[in-house]
């Protein structure tokens, strides 16, 4: 059954003549007139008949009236919430990032997206780089920031921008250090997939490192170093989040990792103004693209 044709009964029944109906819905006195027609073929019964200069709806077209409006209503309604799911979707804002990326990339792009967008609804989800794009195929979010060792794509079905490329350090309390000077250092490092990392470097460098301490956050790692208690790896760009007065960041020869953000093919405007901001952070920054 048309949806048009029951607009047009609708409006018949509410304003009682073809005139009126035409005159609300912007028709003309024919096509209102047509459309009843219609609706009258395709039911195969009487729906309204002539009273003077006006119209009267039969038993049949009153009971169809009152369906017309109540699916009219529905269909409104149905309308309106799905306008408003996509206003929700469009300006949401869900982003899994590494928590160095989370301290000093994504505050700075957000802030300058504010000043032109003040309705996104915004999530951020701390992540280890491949579970974040586990969530970012998953739709559970709409952005990841993440990095690798090398410069390897991320894989043909995401969008992926390469941000800059991050050098790798040794943090400890003396200047100008080396990874084989501690390989009988007590070790500080983070998530399993952390330690793996560091283990592999200092493998490289002839030795098996003891890992006597962990955390995953990297404000406790440094305090553990400049208390005397180990060394780590850290990121250059966890290092701009440090106090760096009692500490030393050793450049590691030959190593660092690639940072990323990556979308979907069918992400939003606001996802994508995101990816030109956080682009424009990390020019701000000065970070080696």
């Amino acid at each position: 059954m048309d949806v048009n044709k029951l607009r047009v009964l609708d409006a018949v029944a509410r304003t009682g003549s073809i005139t009126g109906a035409a005159e609300e819905l912007h028709y003309a006195q024919a096509s209102v007139s047509h459309h009843i027609a219609r609706l009258q073929v395709d039911l195969d019964t009487v729906l309204v008949r002539r009273a003077g200069r006006g119209i009267t709806l039969t038993p049949e077209g009153e009971l169809l009236a009152r369906r017309a409006q109540e699916i009219l209503r529905r269909i409104d309604d149905a309308e309106a919430e799905v306008g408003a799911l996509n206003r929700q979707l469009r300006s949401r804002l869900r982003i899994a990032a590494f928590q160095s990326a989370l301290l000093e990339l994504i505050p700075p792009a957000l802030e300058s997206m504010r000043t032109d967008r003040s309705d996104v609804a915004l999530e951020l989800r701390e992540s280890h780089p491949d579970d974040a794009l586990e969530l970012l195929r998953a739709r559970e979010v709409d952005v990841a920031v993440v990095h690798r060792p090398d410069d390897e794509g991320l894989g043909d079905d995401l969008v992926a921008v390469k941000l800059y490329v991050d050098p790798v350090y040794l943090l400890s309390m003396n200047p100008d250090d080396t990874l084989e000077a501690h390989r009988d250092s007590d070790w500080i490092a983070g998530c399993d997939r952390c330690v793996e990392d560091t283990e592999a470097l200092c493998l490289r460098a002839g030795f098996c490192p003891r890992m006597s301490l962990r955390t995953e956050d990297i404000h406790v790692e440094a305090s553990l170093v400049a208390a005397g208690l180990g060394v780590t790896t850290m990121p250059g760009t966890a290092l701009r989040s440090l106090d760096m007065n009692t500490l030393h960041a050793s450049p590691i020869p030959h190593v660092s990792r690639r940072v990323w953000v990556a979308t979907t093919a069918s992400s939003s405007a606001v996802v994508q103004e995101f990816v030109d901001s956080i682009s424009k952070s990390v020019l701000a920054l000065d970070l080696q693209t």
